[in-house]
């Protein structure tokens, strides 16, 4: 069992940044994928901002030059820097983690979700 606890989430004014973080309870070079997800109401769940075991980034066109994805391995935790932040942004965003033992086969586990609002 993974647990990720995600923290950073709050109120910001349009144009401002503002920094998530997704702490892991086990080593973080131990997993594959990890990655930052947002579901906005009456969406769907999107992808954010990925990051591969190897340091490798994946960045939907559209998040491209706002949102930064980031890994520190010595606390086991990634983060989500995000500037230039627009109303649409608003949602609630969710850490994710996926990985493959050869006992389990592929797993992945999400965090309990942070709230992200743009608004002035």
């Amino acid at each position: 069992q993974v647990q990720l606890v995600e923290s950073g989430g709050g109120l910001v004014q349009p144009g401002g940044s503002l920094r998530l973080s997704c702490a892991t309870s086990t080593n973080i070079l131990s997993i594959d994928f990890m990655g930052w997800y947002r579901q906005a109401p009456g969406k769907e769940r999107e992808l954010v901002a990925r990051i591969t075991r190897g340091g490798a980034t994946v960045y939907p066109d559209s998040l491209k030059g706002r949102f930064t994805i980031s890994r520190d391995n010595a606390q086991n935790t990634v983060y989500l820097q995000m500037s230039s932040l627009k109303p649409e942004d608003t949602a609630v965003y969710y850490c994710h983690a996926k990985f493959f033992r050869t006992t389990t086969g592929w797993r992945e586990y999400w965090g309990q979700g942070t709230q992200v609002t743009v608004s002035s």
